[in-house]
């Protein structure tokens, strides 16, 4: 034991590189795990009395996102899911957490545009009026499917049946003195192509269709259709607010799993330590959309695109807004909505 001691009290910590390179890559680690991060919420007031509707709450974002705001002292959460099995699994774990928290479940299934409409009228009938309405709900790298009206699965299910939902809600939202729509988009939406002769991109059903255009496409409609209805509600002098905002690249969640790269477990083996690095926790994938649904400050701001807590410049295709105005048109037409 003397020896040891001894060799410890004579040991030189700078007479090998070492210790230097270990501290230098925990450091680089730990600098690019925070940037990847991004900004988190700047508030912590509570949303007391706020009856928040949020599309996809079983899992991932969804559940994060309930969690969160049902924490928020007092807020009535509609956790809108498909999968009402899962969904509850999810609810009895945010109680087991948040003893208290009041979780309501209720079926959406956005692939028809029947149960988008149920949905609405079982909200109608149990609340005077909705706060926030956050269409977090998607898929992406789904293979190619039509819809039971006949749609293209991304275009439904990231698009359409959010744009339905959204109209159907309008009037419970106009009933709340800071009605909220925030609208989940992508980075992915800079890659979307969308010509005015074919707004809804009918023609990439077609031979040739590639999962990843067809949820570029779907996005990029979110954006557009986001700044077009704010435009809209403003001229119409409503009080209701409508953002788009992108949660970042985020691991932990089930929307890869049609993903080439998550089916080889060769590949999946090789991605999982870069997506622990790189992508963010659904935690702070959420920061961006609790902030649109709870800071005051934003009360008046509407027609704009989030990314990390902050507004952020769009593409000059997002901003067009002559063929905004066509996709929005084209849109209430296809959904049979009155213009």
């Amino acid at each position: 034991m003397d020896e040891i001691k001894a060799a410890l009290a004579d040991a030189d910590p700078f007479s090998s590189w070492w210790p230097f390179v270990i501290s230098g890559v925990v450091f680089l680690i730990t600098t690019v795990r925070m940037y990847m991060g991004g900004q988190a919420c700047p508030n912590s007031n509570s949303i007391r009395d706020l009856v928040v509707v949020v599309t996809g709450a079983a899992g991932g974002i969804g559940k994060e996102l309930c969690k969160e705001l049902a924490g928020r002292r007092s807020a009535h959460v509609i956790m809108a899911c498909r999968n009402l099995d899962k969904a509850d699994q999810a609810r009895q774990s945010i109680v087991r957490e948040l003893p208290g928290a009041e979780l309501e479940l209720l079926a959406l299934d956005l692939r028809s545009f029947d149960s988008v409409r149920r949905f609405v009228r079982e909200v109608q009938s149990r609340h005077a009026k909705v706060d926030v309405l956050i269409n977090n709900a998607g898929i992406i790298f789904h293979p190619q499917e039509r819809t039971v009206d006949g749609f293209e699965a991304h275009l439904q299910c990231n698009y359409l049946g959010h744009f339905l939902l959204t109209q159907l809600l309008l009037p419970l939202l106009g009933r709340s003195e800071q009605g909220r729509v925030i609208n989940v988009a992508a980075h992915g939406y800079t890659a979307g192509k969308m010509t005015i002769e074919d707004p809804l991109n009918i023609g990439s059903w077609a031979p040739g269709f590639h999962a990843r255009d067809a949820f570029a496409h779907s996005k990029l409609a979110v954006v557009m259709a986001s700044r077009q209805l704010a435009a809209r509600l403003r001229k119409a002098k409503s009080a209701i607010t409508v953002n788009s905002c992108s949660p970042g690249l985020v691991r932990g969640t089930e929307h890869l799993r049609h993903s080439p790269i998550m089916r080889a477990l060769f590949a999946r083996t090789l991605t999982y330590p870069w997506m622990w690095l790189f992508m963010k926790s659904p935690y702070q994938g959420i920061q961006t959309m609790v902030r649109l649904a709870t800071d005051p400050a934003l009360r008046d701001t509407s027609g704009e695109y989030f990314n990390d807590c902050e507004i952020t410049e769009i593409t000059e295709l997002a901003k067009d807004d002559q063929l905004g105005e066509k996709l929005f048109k084209e849109t209430m037409k296809a959904l049979k909505l009155p213009q």
